[in-house]
């Protein structure tokens, strides 16, 4: 039969679907149509036979839902508003949502104030027509109306458009969504009912639980937290609330519908949102009864926000998706008693995003060419899917004090005025703009939202005088900007400190779950680094700011140095070396307390999953180790490039001798713990191990390499130490950890290239004493690195004395053949995806770490490229621009773990946004590329593009250097002769 749908762009379509089939068949056609991945969102509505608008049940047949189809036209609209808009991972999802928000405008649905609703509709024209015009404008806000008042507003929408050049489609929609999500009626749809008292009152359901409302005013809310029980009899809703001695609330709450349809209908849509948003898990079905039944039959089967966020799973899932807190616990509270589930609202540390609409102009839609909700302007302009991982964090406002983030709880109760609207001083919306795309797996080949961070251009700009004037005022010796890395390297380092100090410190001291050998351990060891360096930094910008020149320009000499700064301080520094001993200990005993107490797990869990600790949380514990040799590679610059006659070489060679002898001293301790910490760090990532992290155990490479099996190339994870070689696939778990699939032991191992053999590209053969796989890398220098690293580690392991370890807890047995091995293999494979209960329970995990990205590029990466990384590490303001752009952007750029950070400030306590550069391309843009600037370097990965300009040719040739290291590793025998060149 067919079955008209109107979209949201209020085009229609028909579709053909089977007589018998269920509404689920009708709503999968309409997303297949529209290339939507996330179309648990989303739902069909359309009036029934008493002209009440219902929506289409998705397990019913069609049929017994709609009784004359040919008269009737079924609309597509949003059904679950999340609370936080970046959690939409497509850029189409959003743009469909921006799309509901401006029908709900139209219609009166999405009340609010004057400017909020000129803010609203300025975003919408800007996504529409493109950069501001005022002819243009007036001429499209006469034809089209988004408002039923909208002519008292126009003058307020073309202000307001004015602030927006430059904002791409996506980045238009993100704002309008960012805006209306902040306002009461976002989202609400109001169902009439009486209280007890006889008083007309509106019922409304959203994420947090159901509201109450007196008009368009809400008057109360019972977060899904307070409800034990839901339930109607005939036109009656009734909503049990759990015993609180503190509140004035019967224990159930009485409301009067129209008519029982209207009553189980509302009952209907409030369960489908309690399990939307608050599942972990599907309901089981309720045994039917043998003679008779009572009550609904009902059940909410579409998939919940938990399982709609790990359907994308089947595509390679952006680093830090995370799964929303609320939803780790079950609640159920359609029948019976519910479980107690934790309140408030999703707090969800990574938000995802696309970059595709870097690529496309002001006029062209995001959607894919064939759906019907594209712009027409759009022929041909929408770029192909291009690959990206960022992690996109969303910009807060900052707080002068670091104070831990607390999550949010309870309902949006904010009012919908202008102050509350994230609103600058010209008039625009404070920039959180990011945009997405989809990528291609090498299983798969479907779309997955990995993203790219795009900052409103407007944040900061800076004229070309200006940047001219500027250079001019401030000193062009390269010693300055020698003085200057310590300076905003050392900014990085204090922030790194607070996140111990402050931030962590903070967080153990509400819980008990720390024991308190251990605080005494970590704390006291930081807090006297913390202090040192803040003095340090002091003296520091007090010298630049002699040195730039700002009240003394005309005095010259003394003032033009850093050495003797940098030698008091690390003659300071010995004092404090007692504390820095320490720091192998305290990672040693955290991860020791984490193994023995469920408690402190959870604690160092939840806290990596807050947006201050940007990075694994032992890494922090290190970092104190990691600036020393930062401090030793400055002053060996400096001591370069000053001649022996120089007023400051003598202090500058006095510091080098100094800081070089605290280095050998700690050089043991550092190489230990890092590749400690690189053990801890992996075993979060894998299922199946024992015991990862044993004496004598070394990590050399991790990385994405196609593995032969029954099914054809599968991609894997392959993990390689110094005697054993893991291999491992990617869960469909909440926990997006990889899963051991079998483990080679590397005594007794041979390689042999085998392309010819198998007709692959860049194949190779693993020959263990029991059992071979057959492999192929991505390129002939991948799998080069690949062999030298193997051949490395079998050495290794003949040279040792001991038996291989066997840790694996589900590895194939040692005594089948390679084609047993095999089937075996594809047998986990399917065990992984079919039964998932006791995986799905663990809890949410960083998704942006090394072995993500490395998953998501293809590439690898060995401890020998970590541990320059360690050296490499950056901080400053960098100019960027986008490809298709005429602005740059001052951010604040932090450079470590092979990642760009964003931030607007080196003020911030948290990243806006992530770069990963692994597999990135770094050159210095060509005559044709338009961009006519000094100290300019392009990054480029497939179809995304990203120039930085730098401030002077000495900070230039340190980013180049510094990325250079993280997007293309040299040889192994290459970073050695480095390494040795710069003993610790």
């Amino acid at each position: 039969m067919s079955i008209k749908i109107q979209m949201l762009d209020d085009t229609q379509e028909a579709f053909e679907v089977p007589q018998r089939a269920p509404g689920k068949v009708l709503l999968d056609a309409v997303c297949n149509h529209l290339n939507l991945v996330e179309g648990d969102y989303f739902g069909l509505e359309f009036p029934d036979h008493k002209k009440i608008t219902v929506w289409l049940d998705l397990l019913k047949p069609i049929v017994k839902q709609i009784r004359r189809p040919k008269h009737v036209v079924v609309k597509f609209v949003v059904k679950f508003f999340p609370p936080d808009h970046t959690q939409l991972q497509e850029e189409l999802t959003r743009y469909l949502f921006a799309l509901q928000v401006k029908q709900d405008l139209a219609q009166g649905r999405l009340t609010c104030n004057d400017t909020s609703a000129a803010l609203l509709i300025s975003h919408i024209v800007q996504s529409e027509i493109g950069d501001f015009d005022e002819a243009s404008d007036r001429e499209h806000l006469a034809k089209n109306k988004y408002i039923p008042q909208q002519d008292a507003l126009e003058d307020k929408i073309v202000e307001f458009h004015h602030n927006h050049i430059g904002q791409t489609p996506a980045e238009s929609d993100f704002q309008l969504l960012e805006i209306a999500r902040r306002l009461e009626m976002y989202g609400i749809r109001l169902h009439p009912a009486k209280d007890r008292e006889g008083t007309k009152i509106n019922l409304a359901v959203a994420n947090t639980g159901i509201l109450v409302f007196q008009g368009f005013t809400k008057i109360n809310a019972f977060n899904w937290a307070k409800v034990r029980k839901l339930s109607f009899k005939r036109k009656r809703f009734l909503i049990k609330l759990r015993p609180d001695a503190n509140s004035s609330y019967q224990d159930t709450l009485e409301f009067l519908m129209a008519s029982r349809d209207f009553c189980k209908s509302f009952w209907k849509i409030c369960v489908e949102h309690h399990a939307f948003f608050r599942l972990f898990e599907e309901p089981k079905p309720k045994p039917k009864a043998v003679l008779f039944s009572r009550g609904s039959s009902f059940r909410f089967r579409k998939h919940s926000k938990i399982h709609s966020i790990r359907s994308l799973a089947t595509q390679p899932a952006e680093p830090n998706s995370e799964v929303p807190k609320q939803a780790q616990q079950s609640a159920s509270l359609t029948l019976g008693e519910g479980a107690e589930s934790p309140d408030g609202q999703s707090c969800q540390q990574g938000k995802e995003l696309n970059a595709s609409s870097a690529e496309r102009g002001p006029h062209q839609s995001p959607a894919l060419q064939k759906s019907p909700v594209g712009n027409k302007k759009a022929d041909g302009a929408v770029k192909a899917m291009a690959e990206e991982e960022e992690e996109v964090v969303k910009d807060r406002t900052q707080q002068s004090k670091p104070q831990p983030p607390q999550p949010s709880t309870g309902s949006l109760t904010g009012s919908p005025h202008l102050s509350e609207l994230s609103i600058n001083s010209q008039g625009g919306a404070v920039p959180a703009n990011v945009v997405f795309s989809p990528n291609l797996s090498p299983d798969t080949k479907q779309a997955s939202p990995l993203v790219s961070p795009l900052l409103n251009e407007q944040a900061c700009p800076r004229t070309d005088d200006e940047e001219e004037g500027r250079r001019k005022r401030f000193p062009t010796d390269k010693a300055y900007f020698i003085a200057k890395e310590v300076s905003t390297t050392e900014r990085t380092y204090l922030k790194d400190l607070e996140v111990i100090t402050s931030w962590f410190q903070s967080t153990v001291s509400k819980e008990e779950s720390m024991p308190e050998t251990l605080k005494s351990l970590i704390f006291p060891n930081f807090e006297p680094l913390h202090k040192f360096h803040t003095n340090f930094l002091k003296e520091i910008e007090q010298r630049l700011a002699l040195w730039e020149g700002r009240s003394n320009a005309h005095i010259r000499g003394d003032h033009q140095r850093i050495g003797d700064v940098m030698l008091k301080n690390i003659q300071g520094m010995k004092q404090l070396a007692a504390h820095l001993w320490k720091h192998g200990e305290a990672l040693e005993a955290l991860e020791t307390g984490i193994r023995s107490s469920r408690r402190l797990e959870n604690l160092c869990r939840d806290f990596e999953l807050q947006k201050v600790c940007y990075l694994p949380l032992n890494t922090f514990l290190l970092r104190p180790l990691h600036r020393l040799m930062h401090y030793k590679q400055v002053l060996e610059r400096l001591c370069k490039h000053h001649p022996p006659s120089h007023m400051d070489f003598r202090d500058c060679r006095a510091a080098l001798a100094e800081i070089t002898e605290m280095v050998a001293q700690l050089h043991g301790t550092m190489i230990k713990m890092e590749n400690f910490q690189k053990l801890h760090e992996l075993k979060k990532d894998l299922i199946g191990i024992d015991n990862l992290v044993i004496p004598g155990r070394e990590f050399i490479r991790l990385g994405s390499l196609s593995k032969l099996s029954g099914k054809g190339l599968q991609q894997r994870m392959f993990f390689l130490f110094n005697d054993i070689l893991l291999y491992t696939s990617r869960g469909l778990t909440a926990s997006n950890q990889f899963k051991v699939h079998g483990q080679l032991p590397l005594y007794g191992m041979t390689i042999e290239e085998s392309e010819d053999e198998w007709g692959v590209p860049h194949c190779l053969t693993l020959r263990g004493q029991r059992q071979s796989i057959i492999v192929a890398a991505s390129s002939r220098s991948e799998m080069e690195k690949w062999v030298e690293d193997i051949q490395m580690a079998i050495d290794l392991a003949e040279k040792s004395s001991g038996p291989t370890p066997e840790f694996l807890a589900s590895s194939p047995p040692d005594n089948k053949s390679p084609d047993e091995t095999a089937v075996a293999d594809q047998e986990s494979e399917d065990d992984l995806s079919a039964s998932r209960t006791s995986l799905e329970r663990q809890a949410p995990h960083r998704g942006n770490t090394m072995v993500h990205v490395c998953w998501h590029r293809n590439t690898s990466v060995s401890m020998v490229d970590f541990s320059v990384a360690v050296e490499n590490q950056l901080s400053g303001n960098l100019l960027r621009k986008f490809k298709n752009s005429n602005g740059w952007q001052k951010l604040w750029v932090v450079f470590t773990n092979f990642c760009l950070f964003f931030y607007k400030s080196h003020q911030d306590n948290h990243p806006l946004a992530s770069l990963p550069l692994l597999g990135y391309s770094l050159t210095i843009p060509s005559e044709s590329e338009d961009v006519h600037k000094d100290y300019v370097f392009k990054l480029h990965f497939k179809s995304h593009v990203y120039y930085f300009r730098a401030e002077s040719e000495y900070t230039f040739e340190r980013w180049m250097e510094v990325i250079r290291s993280a997007t293309s590793s040299a040889s192994r025998a290459h970073i050695l002769s480095h390494k040795e060149s710069h003993v610790y």
